[in-house]
């Protein structure tokens, strides 16, 4: 099975057991990513839906790319500039291809007594904010200010 996962700002055909490497991520190496945006999956000739569908990948390493000179030059003008640039990058190894696991459903656990007054308390609290907070708004119109004249020069 492959997919089509979007990182980094570009595109990556990918299936287990690939290694790619990618706009930097944050990690360590050993550590376990999950890629997300998946745009297409497909299992040999067929395309299959890729809601709900993430990638595993397994970070192997952080790295940096090739140098990239970058010249500037305007004839005529003597204007001449040289600068270097490496990416970062982070090196990935694809785990699996597949169904997001789904989180276990959560018990609901019996209402307490504490915080039921707890609850009650806040909306009190908040019509008191609302009450000092409008006279204020009230009192806060200014009266535009007079202009000033400006000195004369004298010559």
């Amino acid at each position: 099975m492959f997919a089509i996962v979007r990182t980094g700002g570009k595109q990556y055909r990918v299936a287990a057991g690939d290694k790619i490497a990618v706009e930097k991520i944050e990690g360590e190496a050993g550590d376990t990513v999950s890629l997300g945006d998946v745009l297409l999956a497909g299992d040999g000739g067929e395309v299959k839906d890729a809601k709900g569908l993430t990638v595993s990948a397994e970070i192997i390493a952080q790295t940096r790319g090739e140098k990239v000179i970058v010249f500037k030059k305007r004839r005529r003008h003597n204007y001449r500039r040289r600068n270097g640039h490496r990416q970062s990058l982070t090196l990935l190894r694809i785990l699996t291809v597949g169904e997001a696991k789904k989180a276990a459903p959560k018990k609901e656990a019996a209402p307490k007594e504490e915080t039921a007054p707890a609850k009650e308390a806040a909306p009190k609290k908040a019509a008191a904010a609302k009450k000092e907070a409008a006279p204020k708004a009230e009192t806060a119109e200014k009266k535009p200010a007079a202009k000033k004249a400006a000195p004369k020069k004298d010559a």
